[in-house]
């Protein structure tokens, strides 16, 4: 469950998001039922929690407060973001912690790789804050992460969500060539809302960043994601899919944005479950290899069967 974060009487060195202070308090919107979801809390999400803080590891489960953690957590699921829990960038929609991150922790790479191999994950999902501090973006250091992985834990699949590495030239090429198994970087929202939602990203280098995973290693599955229910129109939302599958993109994944605190970007409103079923529906009419498009929806749940889904797809098409 999401909890709505009331920072203001914290002290600047606590808050997670300083520059948001003084933003006007925005109005929270009641969630309808179908955005309800049960508390965690079952043994096996215990003994996840365990071994990630065991390793001293972060997860985007926790840091972006997403409300299916205690289902990922109990089957054993857990996104990982490397690279400290501190983001260079502001996004509005974000509950990821914002300020001026600490140094890489070079052991990083080997705990990753055996705390994926200690919860006997089948596939993982590694993220990342952005880190416009370093020279490559932490390209290098991410690589390292999906080296160490194939090594520790061979038979488990790797899926990346990296961010956009705006102005880190051969960045996204280290990326590449580390070659998991599926690379994944969302897009968000729709162009006309970067501005206002995701300031410190540009749509089209998004778009490109997808595009050249294709055209350097065909092989690998792409991955993108929006969120709605900031203002976007329909029209809006299909374009952002013809823009994806023009970059070749296989898999698109359509969830409710849920605003983390007050000072973060308003709802504009609730998509219902029926608007879902119309997006997948559109989506799948364009070519895309696989969607998932329902309230709950985000970037990495159910990743796992997801992927074995992917692979068929890509398997059934070949065999027409």
């Amino acid at each position: 469950m999401v909890t709505l974060i009331d920072a203001l009487k914290k002290s600047p060195a606590e808050l997670r998001h300083p520059e948001k202070q003084n933003r006007p308090e925005s109005a929270v919107l009641k969630k309808p039922d179908w955005l309800r979801v049960k508390a965690p809390g079952t043994g096996q999400y215990n003994a996840t929690r365990a071994i990630v803080k065991e390793k001293g590891l972060h997860t985007v489960c926790e840091e972006a407060a997403c409300p299916n953690i205690g289902e990922c957590w109990s089957q054993k699921h857990a996104t990982l973001m490397i690279m400290g829990d501190t983001c260079t960038r502001a996004c509005a929609f974000c509950n990821v912690k914002t300020g001026l991150p600490d140094a890489l922790d070079p052991e990083e790479p080997i705990k990753v790789g055996l705390a994926v191999q200690q919860m006997g994950l089948n596939h993982v999902v590694i993220t990342s804050v952005d880190r416009d501090d370093l020279s490559d973006g932490g390209a290098a250091h991410f690589a390292e992460v999906v080296r160490q992985i194939r090594l520790q834990a061979p038979n488990t699949t790797v899926e990346i969500l990296t961010p956009d590495f705006l102005r880190k030239d051969g960045a996204a090429e280290v990326m590449i060539d580390a070659r998991p198994d599926v690379f994944n970087h969302n897009l968000e929202t729709v162009p006309r809302l970067y501005l206002k939602i995701r300031p410190g990203a540009r749509y089209f280098h998004s778009l490109r960043l997808l595009q050249m995973v294709k055209e350097r290693d065909p092989n690998q599955f792409t991955k993108s994601g929006i969120m709605v229910g900031l203002g976007e129109t329909k029209e809006e939302v299909m374009q952002v899919m013809d823009d994806m599958r023009s970059a070749g993109v296989d898999f698109i994944t359509i969830g409710q944005y849920l605003q983390p605190t007050r000072k973060h970007a308003a709802i504009e409103r609730f998509v219902t479950p029926e608007e879902f079923k119309s997006y997948e529906a559109i989506a799948r009419a364009k070519g895309f290899l696989m969607v998932s498009a329902s309230p709950l929806t985000r970037s990495s749940h159910h990743a796992g069967e997801d992927f074995a889904r992917l692979k068929a797809a890509r398997l059934a098409q070949s065999g027409r």
